[in-house]
């Protein structure tokens, strides 16, 4: 006798085997396609298709090149209100740009949001000069950040994603690329959620369509050249997952567009299913007392893994923010609620996310933070959360979070 359940089990495995078939005919059929999604929180890669193959980065370029801007706003060296200037050499790139003059000035604020709009090579060229003098010198120091971030496959040598044969990448390190961004400068993250800048009474659109169009997308980058085809660099938020998606070779960018839909979509079916395995896994061993809130400085690093095969069910549940167990002395002992928004690899990061959390929920303070560590697989892990809670507080200060793009679990007395 047939179960009632087979016909539904029958077509979801259907809808299964076609997406990995069309993914797969998509490499075969296009030399410049390449793809990977990636569990943000573990680094888990969930799907790779020519993954390491080399590729032309186009203006996936400029994510470095905003990288290298937020790091000089970070320790000081430049401000969002700094006036970058002109030089007849920025003012001459081709399209796309802003249609700046030489002599004139340009904010950094301003530079930063038409970069992550219009994705202007005037302006690129204008943040590199300023940063390092010329664009060749800001390339190597691109290419320099890019080693030290582990993207060996990257080489830069222009700040725009203009055209050059040895200005190469791969979708595996432009995945890690936006895990960076996202890890060391999360409040300027948000830059790449923007989807409309206005600069001197213009209105500029972004050019990533996915993000009025796509649940939980807020960033983060197109791209596009002949030799490269329409590329696109995605992350986005659902039930407390975050997932970084890249896609290279697209033959336009409504095909780019739909394809990444399918990829996010399938990215979030697999962290699902690894998230319900993991919740079983064994727990790590227990954490000394959380540590007392330091300054809320600080950027966001987690650490996860970069092979395509995956990490056991312990390893996970060590690294994820699924990971729910207590450290003693908190509030386990206590019998009240907790939420978790986080684990990092170094405490600064998971104090910086825990206060930004508590800001954010109406009745919470940075009186609720607390910060715990315990031993992941590579090294310590530090967890951090909101103590001192009843369920129903927990609960919706978790729907509060979430709905704001930020990875939270709830975690009651028990631990679980």
């Amino acid at each position: 006798m047939i179960p009632a359940s087979f016909p539904r089990l029958a077509a979801k495995f259907l809808c299964v085997f076609a997406a990995v078939f069309l993914l797969a005919a998509a490499a075969q059929a296009n030399p410049k396609y390449a793809s990977i999604v990636m569990d943000y929180q573990t680094g888990q890669v969930l799907h790779a298709s020519s993954a390491d193959a080399q590729r032309y980065p186009a203006s996936l370029t400029k994510m470095m090149t905003l990288y290298m801007v937020f790091e000089r706003l970070e320790n000081g060296s430049m401000t969002l209100d700094q006036p970058l200037h002109v030089s007849p050499r920025a003012a001459s790139m081709p399209p796309s740009k802003l249609g700046l003059r030489t002599g004139e000035t340009i904010r950094v604020k301003d530079a930063i949001g038409v970069l992550v709009t219009r994705s202007a090579n005037d302006v690129a060229v204008v943040v590199a000069e300023s940063i390092a003098g010329t664009e060749s010198e800001f390339a190597q120091l691109m290419t320099r950040k890019a080693r030290q971030l582990g993207l060996r496959h990257t080489t830069f040598r222009n700040a725009s994603g203009l055209p050059n044969s040895g200005q190469v990448t791969t979708a595996r390190d432009m995945a890690h690329l936006a895990k960076a961004l996202l890890d060391h400068f999360p409040h300027y993250y948000e830059y790449f959620s923007t989807t409309e800048y206005t600069y001197r009474g213009q209105t500029i659109n972004s050019t990533n369509k996915l993000l009025d169009r796509y649940k939980g997308l807020d960033g983060i980058k197109t791209g596009y050249i002949n030799a490269s085809g329409f590329n696109l660099a995605a992350s986005a938020v659902r039930n407390g997952r975050r997932i970084i998606a890249v896609v290279f070779g697209g033959r336009s960018s409504q095909s780019r567009n739909a394809h990444m839909v399918t990829l996010l979509d399938r990215g979030f079916e697999e962290a699902r299913q690894l998230r319900v395995a993991r919740s079983v896994a064994p727990e790590g061993p227990a954490a000394p007392k959380p540590m007392q809130l330091a300054s809320a400085a600080g950027s966001a690093a987690t650490q996860g893994t970069e092979k395509d095969s995956g990490l056991s069910l312990i390893a996970s549940a060590e690294a994820a923010t699924s990971d729910a167990t207590y450290a003693e002395g908190d509030a386990a002992t206590s019998g009240i609620w907790a939420i978790q928004v986080g684990a990092f690899s170094d405490s600064q990061s998971a104090q910086h996310i825990a206060g930004k959390a508590a800001e954010q929920v109406q009745g919470l303070s940075l009186e609720h933070v607390a910060v715990s560590s315990t031993r992941g697989v590579k090294g310590a892990l530090y967890r951090a959360r909101l103590i001192g809670l009843e369920e129903t507080q927990a609960r919706t200060a978790c729907k509060t979070l979430s709905s704001e793009g930020m990875d939270c679990l709830v975690v009651n007395p028990s631990g679980s």
